[in-house]
Order: structure tokens, then C-alpha cells, then sequence
């Protein structure tokens, strides 16, 4: 089959290399392609972090800070990756979270593989219409702000998951440092102390009577700023001395219970705490040439796209066309045009819908996916729909990469959906609550907050998890660890860790090059190709939009990538994303 594919692939490939751009730049590393020979590839020249013992690449320098203490002190990947997820909870508070959840992919390093999904539920009283006005149409803000808009938190008893199995350091130790950390207070930088600043209005709308995040004298936050959280240590010291029943049960919950039903605004029930578990899930193991892709299932959407993107390009000559070149990135956005399709129509929590997996990754459904491709001409979206089966992300998430001296590797993304989540702070808890219930299908054909489309497959059911673009995704090559890759950026994370992907095993970029390198998205609605400002040079967007294609430069970046790459000697290279705080460590 594989071979039929190739061969049907072969005609549509353009008639002669001659008319990509000629290569204008080759650093040994990768070829770039374009008609402006000065133009870089990357948003920065940032290097790499190389170390040998163990490497943690995080959004915050505190959070790698703790990891890498943690490695040291003769921790494991888990140890280590339990230990960031609550310094980022208390330092990046954004997308770091105890009232959120998210998803861990790990292998260890005789190559065995697990996942654990710790993704946010819908709460008992959660249903299809809870969104929806008398007529049936959306309420604006429903679903994104305020207490209605949260999903039952996952992080707390997932992390205690992740150690009860395989942990090696007592838990105690592990919460220690962002206990220490609330207390002592965290040192803002320019970028917490903005987005902190961004949110004031909503904080003080939607949580009276408390000023958690204000500045004790109600003045901005500045970089030097010294952020002290009281409320949140007392919370991560329950946790630390009760484990899950530190949050799920006692006073931390009757704390969240109480400030999410204020006013009878929100659902959250005790009963829906107690019942939530995160659930241990058999990971996506696939190959892509002589590449094992190891990520994450559903409710996650992005393991399996990410495969299908991986599968549907294969067969086409992208290191021999080059980076950006014309023709990489035409077939790079047709095939995301027609993965994201395919996501709105079949994906959603696998233990409410089935979820056709190994059809949607076959090298037989894919090669129909391009029978409607022409090099001539842009797909129009409006004619591309999930296809037909027999029988049938924030931008503010934050994900975190790690490996330990002896092989074994986590990939960690977690979220609370929008930066800050819903906005609400649990009185008494000090921690932001998440506005994950946006991230279901909450009126079939209705765009959410990223403007991903979705159908009923992803609907609010009661204790059903929503859909997510989540991408933590780990890379073997002969049997050995290669990669660890993630990113935050709501839909865009998906594509961004395909990039990235690409960048190192058919560019030959480093680490860091590859997460420097500049990013385009397409979702295939709306129907638009999204890049960072330089991605494309001129040509190349002048070519595009001759056949069709919609194009428009981006006003923020795309993607904030932490990853790690094993290299030839062993060592280890961590690439932190310079567009944000992002910072690698290592021993």
C-alpha cells in the first residue's frame, strides 16, 4: 500500500525542481530556501543547552530550576516532572495550574511506554444546551468566562498518579520547592508582571472581596516585582501532606465548591471532585520512516493528527525541496487543511464515542485524503469535510520537557485553555480555575475560542472530557530515545510540534534551531494560513496567493516549544522557545 501511495503522490509532484527558489543559504545543517538571501529562518539565534546527566526544559526558569535540583538530587523524569508541574503553578500562573489538567506521555528506558490523560471533565450537571440561550444560540462569554466555565480539575491527581506508579523520591520533597516558592515569593518577569497587569479588570470583576494577583498597593506589576501567594502554599501544603485528598477532599475542596457555585454561577459539585481520576491510556506508538513516534491518544486530538501529518507528507521530497521552500509549504498546509477536518468530525473522548484511530493514521485513507489536491490550485475549504469511514489548544497552555541520566523521558502539557483560565481565583486557594468546558463542541458548527469547529462527537456529556490539542510526543530512532518535544498554543500546538518534528529529522536543524525556526498554521477554519512575521519571503507569498491561498502574518508568535534532543554522543541539547520566559537546564 505504501507503495501504491508513493506512486500516486509521484503525479502530483511538480515536474521539475527547477522552478522551486533556488538554494540560496546552506549551513550544513538544513537549506533554506528563498529569493531574499539574507532572510534567516529563525526568530532568534538563541543556542541550545547542552548538558549529560539530565536535562529540563520548561516556560519558567524557577520551574527548570526545580527540576534540574530534583534530577540531581537522584530524582526521575517523573520525580522531576511532578515537581515542575507545581512550581509552574505558582510561577506561571498563566497556564501553570492546579485547577486545570493536561496530559503525560512517558517512556522509560528499556522503551516501554505509557500515557496518562488527566484532562479536565465536564461536572454532573454539565449537558449539551448549558451554553445556549432559549433560541438555541451561543451566550457570548459563556463558556470562556467566569465560574460556568470551568471543567472538574485534573493536574493535582494526575501528578499523584504519575508518582503512585512511578515515582522513586518521597512526595513530600517533591512539593517542597513550590511550597517555598508561594511563601518567599516569586520574582516577576516583565512578561508574568504584563500578562498580570493585562487581567486586572477581570480579576477584580470576578472574584470581590479578594485581590488575589493585584499589587498590594493596586499599582502595575513591573519586572523586580515580588510576588508573595500565601493562600496557594497553604493549599500545596495539604497536598503535599494529604496527596490527592489535599485538593479532592477537605478544606481545599470545600473552598473551590463554595467559590464556584457563588451566586449559583457555577456547576462544580463535591461529588464531582471525589469521582475524578485521571486515566492511564495506552499511547500511540507509530512509525515515520525509520522514526518511532511515541504521543499522546484521545481526548487528545493531537497524536493522531500528528501522525496523519507526519504520514500524509512522507512520501514527498521535503528535505530535498528544502525549508519554506514553495512547494513544502503547499503540501504541508493542504495536508493540515484536510487533518483538522478530520479532527472536528471523528474525535472526542474515547470513553463516550468511538474514535476511529487506525483508520484515520493508514496509509490507504490518507492517500484518498489528496485525491482533490492540484499544485495549480488551492483547496477551497468549504469543499473539504472529515472523510468518510466505513461504519462510522491556549495559547496559553504550557508544556515541559525532561530526561534523567538514565534514559528515562517525560512530555508534560497542561493547561488551564485561555491564559488565566476562566479568571475566577478560588477564594481562600489563591489559584486560577480553568475554562476548559470552551474546548467541547458547544452548538455543532460553532467555533471556540481558537475557532476550532466541532461536532457531536465532542459534545458536553456529563463526566466527559473534552477534546484538546495537546501534543506532549516522544521520539525513538533504532530503539533509542531521540526527542521530547511540546508546546502550548491552543490549535496551533499541533502543527507547531509537526514543524519542529520536521525541522530536526528532514532539515537537520539542532534542537534549538528547530524551535527557533519561524512556524505558519492552517486549521482548515477558518480557511487561512496564519505565519510569523518573515516566515515567508515575498515570493513565496506572492507564488501562494496566485493559486488561492489566504495568507496572513501573525501578530504574535506561534508556538513556545520546550524540547530535548539526545545527540549522537549522548549529551543532551535542550531547546527552550525564546518567545517566551522559557528556559532550559541541565547537570
Amino acid at each position: 500500500m505504501i507503495l501504491r501511495y508513493t506512486a500516486l503522490l509521484a503525479t502530483l509532484l511538480p515536474v521539475t525542481l527547477a522552478a522551486q527558489a533556488p538554494v540560496r543559504e546552506s549551513t550544513g545543517f538544513y537549506q533554506f530556501l528563498s529569493d531574499d538571501p539574507t532572510q534567516k529562518p529563525f526568530y532568534s539565534d538563541q543556542p541550545g543547552v547542552i548538558a549529560k546527566n539530565g536535562m529540563v526544559a520548561s516556560a519558567h526558569p524557577a520551574a527548570s530550576r526545580v527540576g534540574a535540583d530534583i534530577l540531581k538530587a537522584g530524582g526521575n523524569a517523573v520525580d522531576a516532572a511532578v515537581a515542575v508541574q507545581f512550581a509552574l503553578a505558582v510561577v506561571h500562573p498563566s497556564a501553570g495550574n492546579l485547577g486545570g489538567g493536561g496530559f503525560l506521555v512517558l517512556r522509560e528506558k528499556d522503551g516501554k511506554s505509557y500515557s496518562i490523560d488527566f484532562r479536565e471533565k465536564a461536572p454532573g450537571k454539565g449537558h449539551a444546551d448549558m451554553y445556549l440561550d432559549k433560541d438555541g444560540n451561543v451566550v457570548p462569554g459563556a463558556s470562556t468566562l467566569g465560574r460556568l466555565a470551568s471543567g472538574v480539575p485534573g493536574s493535582v491527581d494526575g501528578m499523584f498518579e504519575a508518582h503512585r506508579k512511578y515515582g522513586k523520591l518521597p512526595w513530600k520533597q517533591l512539593l517542597q520547592p513550590a511550597i517555598d516558592l508561594a511563601r518567599n515569593g516569586v520574582v516577576q518577569t516583565e512578561r508574568e508582571a504584563r500578562g498580570l497587569n493585562a487581567i486586572k479588570k477581570d480579576l477584580l470583576d470576578l472574584n470581590p472581596g479578594t485581590k488575589y494577583f493585584i499589587k498590594p498597593d493596586g499599582s502595575e506589576w513591573n519586572a523586580g516585582d515580588l510576588l508573595v501567594q500565601k493562600d496557594l502554599a497553604g493549599v500545596l501544603k495539604r497536598i503535599q501532606k494529604k496527596g490527592r485528598d489535599g485538593f479532592y477532599n477537605g478544606k481545599t475542596a470545600r473552598k473551590l465548591v463554595k467559590d464556584i457555585n457563588y451566586k449559583g454561577e457555577g456547576i462544580i459539585s463535591r461529588q464531582d471532585l471525589r469521582d475524578y481520576h485521571a486515566q492511564w491510556r495506552n499511547t500511540i506508538t507509530e512509525p515515520y520512516k525509520n522514526y518511532k513516534i511515541i504521543t499522546m491518544p484521545p481526548p487528545s486530538s493531537g497524536g493522531i493528527a500528528l501522525v496523519q501529518l507526519l504520514r500524509a507528507t512522507e512520501p514527498f521530497p521535503l528535505r530535498q525541496w528544502g525549508w519554506h521552500s514553495d512547494s513544502a509549504i503547499q503540501v504541508m498546509i493542504e495536508a493540515e487543511r484536510r487533518v483538522y477536518a478530520d479532527r472536528a468530525k471523528f474525535l472526542g473522548d474515547p470513553d463516550f464515542v468511538k474514535v476511529p484511530a487506525e483508520t484515520l493514521m493508514s496509509q490507504s485513507y490518507l492517500q484518498k485524503r489528496w485525491s482533490d489536491f492540484a499544485w495549480d490550485k488551492a483547496t477551497d475549504s468549504k469543499n473539504i469535510s472529515g472523510g468518510v469511514l466505513p461504519g462510522y489548544e491556549s495559547l496559553e497552555t504550557t508544556h515541559f520537557s525532561i530526561v534523567d541520566k538514565d534514559g528515562n523521558a517525560v512530555a508534560v502539557t497542561t493547561t488551564l485553555n485561555g491564559g488565566y483560565g476562566s479568571r475566577v481565583v478560588i477564594k481562600g486557594g489563591g489559584f486560577f480555575m480553568n475554562n476548559e468546558m470552551d474546548d467541547f463542541s458547544i452548538k455543532p458548527g460553532t467555533p471556540n475560542m481558537y475557532g476550532l469547529i466541532g461536532n457531536k462527537a465532542n459534545a458536553i456529556a456529563p463526566g466527559k472530557r473534552m477534546l484538546s490539542s495537546m501534543t506532549p510526543t516522544i521520539i525513538e530512532k533504532d530503539g533509542k530515545l531521540l526527542m521530547v518535544v511540546g508546546t502550548p498554543g491552543g490549535s496551533t500546538i499541533i502543527t507547531s510540534v509537526y514543524q519542529t518534528i520536521l525541522n530536526v529529522l528532514e532539515h537537520g536543524m539542532t534542537m534549538q534551531q528547530a524551535v527557533n525556526a519561524l512556524k505558519f498554521h492552517h486549521q482548515w477554519l477558518p480557511d487561512l494560513t496564519t505565519f510569523e512575521a518573515n516566515a515567508f519571503s515575498e515570493k513565496t507569498i506572492k507564488n501562494l496567493q496566485g493559486k488561492g491561498y489566504f495568507l496572513e502574518q501573525q501578530r504574535n508568535t506561534i508556538g513556545r516549544m520546550d524540547c530535548i534532543l539526545v545527540l549522537p554522543d549522548g549529551s543532551l541539547e535542550g531547546g527552550s522557545d525564546p518567545r517566551g520566559d522559557d528556559t532550559s537546564v541541565g547537570y
